[in-house]
């Protein structure tokens, strides 16, 4: 589904989840897990948040997920990029990015075209060594959480 829609947001329900389904899933792009039992109470918060770019993730599995991450030699070459590696642009759209902006109100917000927004994302997961915006956001946060 991410493959023919790429901005979908997956919340996905199941009997349970191990860690290794898990964080194959967030890799793959899901927003949200949850399991039915948890389903009942938790699915009419966790919907409008995964609908509006958020994540609705266990804090424990998100957590590990993210150690994860950071463990690869893509997280650790993470940690030894510093902001005076980007340029000036790429900086704003970074900071857009963490604000969970969408390419199209990245455009507006600097009145540049959509395509021009892409290239520059595009640029940015590069130099960090992820595939997703959503791998470059967390890495973010985790970086500012831990600076190197």
């Amino acid at each position: 589904m991410l493959e023919r829609v790429p901005a979908s947001r997956l919340l996905v329900v199941a009997e349970k989840f191990n860690k290794e389904e898990s964080h194959n899933l967030l890799r793959l792009g899901a927003k949200g897990l949850l399991t039915y039992a948890e389903a009942r109470d938790q699915l009419p918060r966790a919907l409008p948040l995964v609908a509006g770019g958020g994540f609705w993730v266990p804090r424990a599995l998100l957590s590990e997920f993210i150690d994860s991450v950071l463990s690869t030699s893509r997280g650790r070459r993470l940690k030894a990029e510093t902001a005076s590696e980007l340029s000036r642009r790429e900086q704003e759209v970074l900071e857009a990015l963490l604000e969970n902006l969408a390419n199209k109100e990245i455009a507006s917000k600097f009145n540049i075209s959509e395509r021009t927004v892409k290239f520059h994302v595009s640029n940015l997961l590069s130099k960090f060594g992820v595939r997703r915006r959503a791998d470059l956001i967390l890495l973010c946060y985790q970086r500012r959480q831990n600076p190197a």
